[in-house]
């Protein structure tokens, strides 16, 4: 898998992110939608990557400034043929990894409230997201969860087995 900055000019990313745009208006009313357009999407404070397998797309992810100290994960998505494959898991960990080295303290996401994100949310939560209220210009919708991640508190989890010394008497 290949993960680059992308400029939003080929086709399959077009595709990709009409497939996007039309399930959220499939399942939410036009208020409930937070999903960027592909011109929304060139804004300058925003940073597109997408996912390759060779010459297939197989995801997107974006990083929005909100401010210099917070950042918004924006566009996650996966096609529908390659869900659960792990590439929404290395778009995720990129974006956050790019976050730090911009040195924001915090990154945030709104996601749908609806059993079609449980997927969604529980891979935010591996990831240490936690729950939170509306952030920027967001306000209470039921149709919206929001999840925040404090990045100066997150440490890599590593299994370390403990041994106990054994004296000699």
């Amino acid at each position: 898998m290949h993960i680059e900055v992308d400029d939003l000019t080929r086709p399959a990313i077009h595709a990709l992110l009409n497939e996007h745009l039309k399930s959220m208006y499939e399942l939410y009313h036009h208020e409930s939608v937070h999903a960027l357009d592909l011109q929304k999407l060139r804004r300058p404070e925003i940073t597109f990557w997408t996912a390759w397998e060779g010459t297939e797309l197989i995801g997107c992810g974006a990083l929005k400034e909100l401010d210099g100290k917070h950042g918004e994960v924006k566009s996650m998505r996966t096609p529908n043929t390659h869900r659960r494959k792990g590439a929404g898991r290395a778009l995720l960990a990129h974006i956050i990894q790019a976050a730090r080295s911009r040195t924001y303290d915090r990154l945030s996401l709104e996601t749908g409230s609806m059993e079609a994100f449980i997927h969604a949310q529980k891979l935010y939560e591996s990831f240490g997201f936690t729950y939170c209220g509306p952030f920027d210009e967001y306000v209470e919708d039921p149709n919206s969860v929001f999840m925040t991640l404090r990045l100066q508190q997150v440490r890599p989890k590593h299994s370390f087995k403990r041994t106990r010394l054994q004296r000699s008497t």
